[in-house]
């Protein structure tokens, strides 16, 4: 079974400066020296994505240099600091390791403003690998996929497993939709006929598509504050 995900720093939700300076924080020397060493290679290099481009190397080292924990951070930086643009971008998640697609899909949010990296957020849905469709569910996702596939991307989260609170923006976006409501209540309808239990986590984004709750939510923390 594919290991669940885990919060972290790698997430593609976080400031690139918040991944440098928790690198910094916590890598030892040599991983230090390594990790500047190859951010500058990728900046002198950007714009230049060969067929073996160092930085790109460098993507499949990560893990060994910086260790594992640390990797999805590392590779996120060295995408930027080579300022890999969607072809860049699509070269390396087709050809690189599971990993190295993850690092992708966290670094789209920084690297890519319009639409043109969606099939790789759509190809990571496609997956039962629940790091790609946590990583896929991220800030890019929640600005660009259109509310059909969105919703399909939050169903995939409760079929594999992968948390809902992982999905970013799905406060604002559940809000008041009465399809994803629809799909919800009939996904539960389908496993509680199979005997199965419904997961909590799908009576939590129901809760969001009801626009009173919403609401009342939002009133009550607005007091509180």
């Amino acid at each position: 079974m594919t290991p669940r995900p885990h919060p972290g720093p790698g997430t593609s939700g976080t400031p690139l400066a918040d991944l440098h300076t928790h690198l910094t924080a916590h890598l030892d020397e040599p991983a230090r020296t390594w990790l500047a060493r190859a951010l500058d290679e990728a900046a002198a290099r950007s714009g230049a994505h060969g067929p073996i481009s160092a930085w790109e190397l460098r993507l499949a080292e990560a893990g060994r240099r910086c260790g594992a924990e640390h990797a999805d951070a590392v590779r996120v930086l060295i995408l930027h600091a080579a300022q890999a643009g969607p072809d860049a971008l699509t070269r390396v998640y087709h050809q690189g390791t599971a990993a190295e697609r993850r690092a992708v899909l966290h670094a789209l949010p920084h690297l890519v403003t319009g639409p043109e990296a969606l099939p790789l957020v759509e190809d990571a849905l496609r997956t039962n690998d629940t790091r790609l469709v946590a990583a896929a569910v991220g800030p890019y996702a929640a600005r660009h996929l259109d509310a059909h596939n969105w919703r399909h991307a939050v169903l995939k989260c409760l079929f594999t497993g992968v948390p809902v609170d992982t999905v970013a923006d799905l406060h604002q976006r559940a809000r008041a939709d009465t399809e994803l409501a629809r799909m919800l209540d009939d996904y539960a309808a389908e496993r509680t006929a199979a005997g199965r239990p419904v997961p909590e986590d799908l009576h939590r984004a129901l809760a969001l598509t009801d626009s009173k709750a919403c609401k009342a939510s939002d009133a009550s923390e607005a007091k509180e504050s």
